[in-house]
């Protein structure tokens, strides 16, 4: 009998997982196949999907047609979806009516925006610091890029901006506004000053108990009646201010229940080390309450992008209104599935996006044992 090896207390090696628990069959065998209940569910639900896609598939991408001139050539080319309907149109779907010759600048200012938030979402952006000062500067660049009228490019009026890109500017600056205001009610409604107090709190609840499309009417129509004769008020304007506004009052009142989750102790030990309101709110209870706060706060900001599509009741055409006004031509009338799918399938990858940035936020600032 050979003599057994024999190994120091702590020294002996690591033996090999069991066969089928790591690794692809591992990961079936945890995720889809771990009882006879999870193992029928993955086989029905399997059926259902290859069946959803030979049937979807079919219709969306291999009988589709992406060229033709009406909706009735398509019909005589194949049976799928009609996409010609929006290769047609797609540049009034992402810049509207903007000039042609000069959208390069909606396209250098959407991607110069990909390079102003890299700092504010991600900390560990190369030379972050310096960065963050064209970040301050974005709203200003992106501006001068789209309206034009100084350096020699053209003036180009809002009444132009359509599209996607009417969906991202709205969107972008209702989120980018609606945050750091939204602090600031949040804040207010429980200061000790009773005047900031009652003035945060009126805001908060009158912006909450208005439907933001009854918002977007007053933007639109009544504000002109409480300006002197002869002011005019960029439409646009007006939007931004209100879809900000309307925002604020949310994310205020979601910011304040994660301040009120925050334990007595904590001020109490701020209190303890000499801290004065200011350096508490700023050191201890507010990054905190951002923390909790972030579910919360993508959601609002999911739900405002989405609202976005609301512009279309006082003659703003976005996505929607461009998809409408293609549908108004007889050559495309019949075609409001693909249309609408095509503007829906827009709005999931953006939200899609955030939603995905939170999950990784949250697990990054998670102090909890792994």
């Amino acid at each position: 009998m050979a003599d057994k090896q024999t190994y120091a207390p702590g020294s002996h090696p690591d033996l090999p997982p069991p066969p089928g628990t790591i690794g692809a069959v591992g990961w079936l065998r945890a995720n889809l196949f771990s009882s006879i209940g999870n193992s029928i569910l993955t086989i029905v639900t399997f059926i259902f999907l290859y069946w959803l896609l030979t049937n979807v598939a079919g219709w969306f991408v291999l009988d589709a047609v992406v060229d033709a001139s009406s909706r009735a050539e398509c019909r005589e080319i194949d049976g799928g979806a009609c996409w010609a309907v929006i290769t047609k149109r797609i540049g009034q779907f992402v810049y509207g009516f903007y000039p042609h010759d000069e959208r390069w600048r909606p396209n250098v200012a959407f991607i110069l925006l990909f390079v102003a938030v890299a700092p504010l979402l991600y900390p560990n952006v190369p030379y972050r610091r310096y960065v963050l000062w064209f970040s301050a500067s974005y709203p200003f660049v992106a501006y001068f890029l789209l309206c034009g009228g100084i350096l020699g490019l053209p003036e180009v009026g809002t009444n132009t901006f359509g599209g996607f890109m009417l969906t991202m500017i709205v969107g972008v600056t209702g989120i980018a506004a609606s945050l750091p205001l939204g602090i600031a009610l949040s804040l207010g409604r429980q200061s000790r000053l009773l005047s900031v107090r009652v003035i945060s709190i009126a805001f908060i609840e009158f912006m909450r108990g208005v439907p933001l499309i009854t918002l977007l009417f007053v933007a639109s129509t009544m504000l002109n009646y409480f300006l002197p004769p002869g002011t005019t008020f960029n439409l646009l304007l007006r939007v931004l201010i209100m879809v900000t506004f309307f925002a604020s009052a949310y994310i205020a009142e979601v910011i304040r229940g994660g301040i009120q989750a925050i334990p007595k102790g904590q001020y109490e030990a701020a209190s303890a080390m000499g801290l004065n309101y200011w350096q508490t709110t700023r050191l201890v209870t507010l990054p905190q309450a951002l923390k909790i706060s972030i579910p919360g706060i993508v959601n609002t900001f999911i739900g405002l992008y989405k609202d976005t599509t609301l512009v279309v009741v006082i003659g703003l055409l976005d996505p929607l209104g461009i998809g409408r006004a293609a549908l108004a031509d007889a050559k495309w009338n019949g075609l409001s599935t693909e249309t609408y799918l095509f503007v829906a399938l827009f709005f999931f990858v953006s939200c899609f996006a955030m939603s995905r940035y939170s999950l990784w936020l949250e697990n990054r600032l998670s102090t909890e044992h792994k």
